[in-house]
């Protein structure tokens, strides 16, 4: 069984910086693909970056340029880094590991940039 266990939402002011953290259970993480996506109120889940187990990255383009995503795979965690964040960065953000064939979601973490 994977669990992931997204952290570090919170409110910021536009331009504040936040880091979320996904910690994962089990077996997968070094072989896994992590992603980080979001869900805004009222609109479809959207993607935002994913990183490789090897480090390969790819960012939406809503993010390039203000967000990173990297991975302690002694930790077993991934991190997504946001700066100079925007009010329609607002949402809910989700960490996805896929691995082995599946997908799994961790159960979010809210985000506000508001003043």
């Amino acid at each position: 069984q994977v669990q992931l266990v997204e952290s570090g939402g919170g409110l910021v002011q536009p331009g504040g910086s936040l880091r979320l953290s996904c910690a994962a259970s089990g077996s997968i993480f070094r072989k896994a693909v992590m992603a980080w996506y979001r869900q805004a109120p009222g609109k479809q889940r959207e993607y935002v970056a994913w990183i490789t187990s090897f480090g390969t990255q790819n960012f939406a383009d809503s993010a390039k340029g203000r967000f990173t995503i990297s991975r302690d795979n002694a930790k077993s965690t991934v991190y997504l880094q946001m700066n100079s964040l925007k009010p329609e960065d607002t949402a809910v953000y989700y960490c996805r590991a896929a691995a082995d064939g599946s997908i799994y979601w961790g159960q979010g973490t809210q985000v506000t940039v508001s003043s």
